[in-house]
């Protein structure tokens, strides 16, 4: 089971990508030489509007493929290359960014549709104080049970997940500035969180926060702020990692995902077919979501890493040449398949450590 919903959790989220990609680029006149779900040998395939629709073996993720996108043309060849109407490089310079920048977008707004359905059934955790600490900096910050929490550090939060976040991040212990409403009456308070030795990190001294349904345009609403928490973990992970504050070995691949769905389903699956739909649901918002921000990253081989060509295009009037633009890729692409073996060992050290 945790295979198979692994299989199914994964090419949904792929497939979706690269149907944003797809549907944009095509809606823009170019040419989609194959849509593959799947990857390996191919079992069957057809052909719609002068495109390739296949299915390939192993149901792991898939790709669609411009005409043109990854052609680079001869250096012996000093004659110019003329791309026929149709392919990605003869395309309109904001038609390719639209058709790249659409496939992390459509990733995003799965995310987000599926958090709407998440949130109609569960409710929404609201960032409210359940319970106060003894001897905390919350008990000496004067907060009390029922105290909603708007803002920290000016940042707005909608949910308590995202005060957890925040605390969570705090590094060093600085002071943390609350806004609170308590019987109708907003105030702000300043607490200097504490630092516990047996975990290694600063806590403020809450427990939360209260689930509440949600119903009409809240669906929308807490639809959105699950989706952008997601979305804000993420980029706030990225920062921690790249200034060395979270260490390579948080990072996990496909073997560490299909590990952590088969933990996901152990524990929902005693709660009944529902609970175990919504959890999976909840799972495709949170993998979604995050490979739709990752891919935006400013990096060869990634959506962000095309973007950035073609902006520059946009400023020069002219696009990079292509043999130059073609290395960057391609380095960026084995710099990607290094740290993808590094992530496999790590994930399968990580199963291991956990059997033993």
């Amino acid at each position: 089971m945790t295979i198979l919903l692994f299989f199914i959790i994964f090419t949904i989220v792929v497939v979706v990508h690269e149907f944003g990609h797809y549907l944009i680029g095509t809606l823009n006149g170019i040419h989609a030489v194959e849509f593959s779900v799947g990857m390996g040998p191919e079992l069957f395939h057809f052909n719609k509007a002068g495109t390739k629709f296949s299915w390939k073996l192993l149901p792991l993720g898939g790709a669609c493929s411009f005409e043109g996108l990854d052609e680079i043309p001869d250096p012996q060849n000093p004659a110019p290359v003329e791309y026929k109407e149709g392919s990605f490089p003869a395309a309109k310079v904001w038609s390719r960014i639209a058709t790249i920048f659409a496939g992390p977008f459509f990733n995003v707004i799965l995310g987000f549709f599926l958090a709407m359905i998440v949130v109609s059934f569960t409710g929404a955790d609201r960032p409210v104080i359940m319970n106060i600490m003894e001897d905390s900096a919350a008990e000496d910050a004067g907060l009390t049970e029922g105290d909603e929490i708007l803002s920290i550090n000016g940042t707005r939060v909608h949910l308590y997940r995202e005060v957890s976040l925040e605390s969570s991040l705090n590094e060093d212990g600085t002071d943390m500035t609350l806004k609170i409403r308590r019987d109708g009456e907003v105030f702000t308070v300043t607490l200097t969180p504490r630092y516990s030795e047996e975990d290694a990190r600063y806590y403020m001294g809450i427990v939360g926060g209260s689930y509440s349904d949600c119903k009409g345009l809240d669906v929308v609403k807490y639809g959105y702020y699950e989706t952008r928490y997601v979305a804000r973990a993420v980029v706030k992970s990225l920062s921690l990692l790249f200034r060395g504050k979270l260490g390579m070995d948080s990072l996990s691949g496909p073997v560490g995902i299909a590990s952590m769905v088969g933990e996901t389903y152990t524990e929902a699956k005693g709660y009944g077919v529902k609970v175990v739909i919504l959890t999976m649901m909840n799972f495709i918002v949170l993998l979604s979501v995050n490979l739709g921000v990752m891919n935006l990253l400013p990096l060869p081989a990634l959506d962000g890493g095309r973007l950035i060509f073609l902006i520059v295009e946009l400023f020069r009037g002219k696009p990079v040449p292509p043999e130059k633009e073609g290395l960057v890729h391609f380095i960026g692409f084995v710099l990607l398949m290094i740290l993808a073996v590094f992530v496999f060992y790590n994930d399968i050290q990580h199963v291991l450590h956990g059997w033993g």
